[in-house]
């Protein structure tokens, strides 16, 4: 596994975050912008039920490096 470029994936049930370590220069726009959601120290750092899936969309849109972007999950039924 290369450490320097991971691939994470964290699910609300309607859309999915993907964060790609190898792209993120931490400029620190995801944790401003939804504190309660981006938590860097803790494990998952990324809680996805703390915000809205349209603040959550918003707030990937702002990330500068492309490191945060997101896709929508099928709906069942």
């Amino acid at each position: 596994m290369d450490k320097t470029n991971l691939k994470k994936e964290y699910a609300n049930g309607e859309i999915t975050i993907v964060w790609q370590s190898g792209k993120c220069i931490h400029s620190g726009v995801c944790v401003r912008t939804l504190p309660g959601v981006y938590h860097p120290k803790e494990s998952p750092w990324i809680q996805p039920e703390n915000a809205t899936t349209a603040e959550l969309m918003e707030q990937i849109n702002l990330c500068p490096s492309g490191a945060l972007t997101f896709y929508f999950n099928e709906k069942k039924g």
